[in-house]
């Protein structure tokens, strides 16, 4: 089997994660008028993968703009829905940024704040791979999750 029939199996099976299903479910909801239907999971995806090469180009300081802002939007919305799928228990997201691309995400359920996040250089935004940002989803999604698990009283309180 060649090199690049591997690699096709490999990113198949991304695309099968959990994490990256509901972050393709996300994006899917936000195309009102059709104009993506013909895309393909992967295609929606391209745009939270950033190479090496990309991330030199972008200058070291700067302001996101709105795609950036609603593609980092949409990808905690995800984790908010994987972690509410797993536990029963409803996750809302907050976001607070500055206009130079630093700020703060929390995701919480009842009084309990379940990911609490710094963010910065949101302009660089991005994962190196599909299989980078299928980790690092799974890792909050798994963390928001062990956090109810262990204050569920806080979690449910309501």
């Amino acid at each position: 089997m060649s090199e690049a029939a591997v690699q096709e199996l490999a990113e198949d099976a991304l695309l099968q994660d959990p994490f990256v299903r509901e972050l393709v479910k996300q994006l899917r909801a936000q195309d009102t008028h059709g104009t993506w239907e013909g895309k393909s999971d992967a295609q929606l995806l391209e745009p939270y993968i950033l190479t090496a090469e990309q991330r030199r180009e972008l200058p070291m300081m700067g302001d996101p703009d709105p795609d950036t802002l609603w593609r980092l939007d949409l990808f905690h919305n995800a984790i908010g829905l994987a972690i509410e799928r797993a536990t029963g228990c409803m996750v809302a997201p907050m976001m607070k940024m500055s206009h130079e691309g630093f700020g703060r995400c929390v995701l919480t359920t009842g009084r309990l704040i379940v990911v609490n996040r710094y963010l910065r250089d949101v302009h660089r935004f991005g994962y190196p791979s599909l299989a980078k940002l299928a980790l690092a989803g799974n890792k909050l999604v798994q963390e928001g999750v062990e956090m109810i698990k262990a204050y569920p009283d806080v979690a449910n309180y309501g």
